[in-house]
């Protein structure tokens, strides 16, 4: 059986309950975009294989922190990028959050490296002063050590305003942060890093736990909705943040 090309593949949409109606909006905003895209169910995504996740983490959302966690902590699905979007309690969508990934707590060191190097951001380390940024009240010494091997400088922040003071100073060429920082989310830390021209660049890898307590999963909806403050994307502005299907 011939493999399946790029083109014939699905977006997939997760964390929208069967018969709600809260996808449509965002099926044709992809539509208009050139992408085929369906809601689905996490125990098909293994062997769906679709090109990508759309993932629902709104308060509304049926568990998308909890899907989150479990599409990253499978090594049979976690190499399936995920998108995590706002959809409002009618289908509009408030928000999208382009991290350039995820990765659960503890990090297998190998895995950690091997995705970086496809992203095509180890090949540089060795031969410029390149620094990684890593936020973290714990300060994440084994993903540290395990960045640091393949050549960068290590600059760590404890708080999202630290890591923004750290970024003003010089600039990072990627960053990792835990999803829940002591004075904002991983999420806030993002928007704020794509305000400023020299770090609008820079990829930010989330770093999830393990297990997510139910009080977590809900004050991350929280979060995010205070990110999109009612705000709704229109078809253009949500395109935006993926590339034209033509």
């Amino acid at each position: 059986m011939s493999q399946r090309t790029d083109a014939d593949r699905e977006l997939w949409i997760l964390g929208v309950k069967p018969d709600s109606g809260r996808e449509q909006i965002l099926t044709s905003y992809l539509a208009t975009g050139g992408y085929k895209s369906r809601l689905e169910h996490l125990e098909n995504v293994a062997e769906g294989r679709p090109l990508g996740i759309v993932l629902d983490v709104s308060p509304f959302s049926d568990d998308g922190w909890g899907l989150l966690k479990q599409i990253k902590g499978d090594p049979g699905t976690r190499n399936i990028p995920v998108l995590p979007v706002f959809l409002s309690e009618k289908g509009t969508v408030g928000g999208v959050f382009p991290v350039a990934g995820f990765f659960t707590l503890p990090v297998d060191d190998n895995y950690l490296l091997e995705r970086l190097a496809v992203y095509g951001l180890t090949e540089d380390a060795e031969t410029w002063d390149l620094q990684a940024l890593v936020v973290s009240r714990s300060g994440e010494e084994k993903l540290s050590k395990a960045v640091e091997s393949v050549g960068f400088e290590i600059v760590k922040g404890y708080t999202g305003k630290e890591a923004m003071a750290l970024i003003s100073i010089k600039p990072k060429y990627l960053a990792f942060s835990t999803l829940m920082l002591p004075d904002m989310s991983a999420f806030e830390l993002l928007e704020k890093i794509r305000l400023f021209p020299y770090s609008r660049n820079t990829p930010l890898f989330v770093l999830i736990k393990d297990e997510m307590k139910e009080g977590e999963k809900k004050a991350m909806a929280r979060e995010v909705a205070h990110l999109v403050s009612k705000k709704q994307l229109s078809c253009e502005e949500f395109l935006s943040y993926l590339r034209r299907r033509d």
